[in-house]
């Protein structure tokens, strides 16, 4: 397994490591609820040095990305943030990524660990441009800090006044270490973004230098677990779970982000039939008031009758009540609709709500 440069740190906090996306990754360090709970309430930090960094540059360097994506990248400009999603022929997701303007002829694409060789060789497979993608991955470390008071912490730690809007970012100089600052996270809270290249020294330090600046607020190390607890609380959706090659971008809730007016790009036809006709099945938001344990791949009925299935599950330690997202036939999926998890043979009663679970 390949080990990020926190590594030794992790082990020696008392991490519990887990295999994860061919990473030896931190799954918890203590309390998965007080992990979460501390981000929610100030500040934590999460080693996603897993993540996978491209850069594509050259004078079409935009028209390659805006082939592959079907966000329109034309709305960006320099310093901006992109969420984003490529997907196949036939609608299905490859994957979903942020999309970094660094200058008209160079932009960052971040994708999810496990999709790191599938997304370089599918962009690679695409570009009949005049553009070079470079796969940069396993040079960067990238820490997310997280939380109401994120700012202050990252204020302290930089020696000076970030003031960044959301989905939007700027380098850095931090001890000779050139490092992109961003505002994006997948905690639904204030966070930010720090990328940067450098050896097991470097990284310690600056992890040490984040954890100084946010003593005041009882900062703590998050693992992926709560990473997981934090996302769904917000209806984030996970690749591998709530979309993936079998489902689209338009009955996945992601249309906000799917240009059906830009011009050709993979998969459109199909997303544009997609939304003309009408998904067959939605991914909804169900919250159940019953002690229940919801996981992926439950089945969800109505009146005895299957209408899908549960993507993500878990128990939100703010709600402290059961929460999922899956996918339902379309007539199911109602604002309201009550219908019932099959939970070990058991039904247990829950409705559709409105995202975020956690406001």
């Amino acid at each position: 397994m390949k080990r990020t440069k926190f590594y030794d740190i992790h082990k020696n906090l008392g991490a519990k490591l887990v295999d994860f996306a061919g990473f030896e990754m931190p799954v918890q360090y203590s309390s998965i609820i007080a992990e979460h709970k501390a981000v929610r309430n100030s500040v934590g930090v999460f080693d996603v040095s897993h993540m996978g960094e491209f850069f594509v540059s050259g004078p079409e360097a935009e028209k390659l990305i805006q082939h592959v994506t079907v966000n329109n990248v034309a709305n960006l400009n320099d310093g901006k943030v992109q969420y984003s999603a490529m997907c196949y022929e036939d609608g299905g997701i490859v994957d979903d990524l942020l999309v970094y303007q660094i200058s008209d002829q160079k932009f960052m694409l971040v994708v999810n660990a496990s999709n790191i060789e599938k997304d370089l060789a599918w962009i690679n497979s695409n570009n009949r441009f005049d553009a070079k993608i470079e796969n940069e991955s396993d040079d960067y470390s990238l820490l997310a800090v997280q939380g109401p008071n994120s700012n202050m912490v990252i204020n302290k730690f930089l020696g000076k006044e970030i003031d960044i809007e959301y989905y939007t970012f700027l380098t850095e100089d931090y001890e000779d270490l050139e490092m992109i600052v961003s505002r994006t996270g997948y905690t639904g809270e204030l966070g930010f973004e720090l990328y940067f290249k450098g050896n097991v020294e470097q990284a310690a330090k600056i992890w040490n230098a984040i954890f100084k600046a946010g003593e005041e607020f009882e900062i703590r190390p998050v693992g992926l677990a709560a990473r997981d607890s934090l996302r769904l609380e917000k209806g984030f959706c996970l690749y591998g779970n709530d979309i993936d090659k079998t489902t689209n971008t338009i009955e996945a809730g992601l249309g906000w982000i799917t240009k059906l007016k830009k011009e050709d790009f993979i998969g459109k036809e199909v997303l544009v039939s997609t939304k003309s006709i009408g998904p067959e099945r939605k991914l909804v938001a169900m919250v159940a008031e019953e002690k229940a344990f919801p996981r992926q791949g439950y089945e969800i009925a109505v009146n005895g009758e299957i209408v899908g299935k549960i993507t993500s599950g878990t128990v939100s330690p703010i709600l402290e009540k059961p929460i999922a997202l899956g996918y339902v036939n379309t007539e199911c999926a109602n604002l309201d609709s009550e219908m019932n998890w099959i939970i070990r043979n058991k039904e247990i009663k829950v409705k559709i709500v409105k995202l975020p679970f956690v406001g």
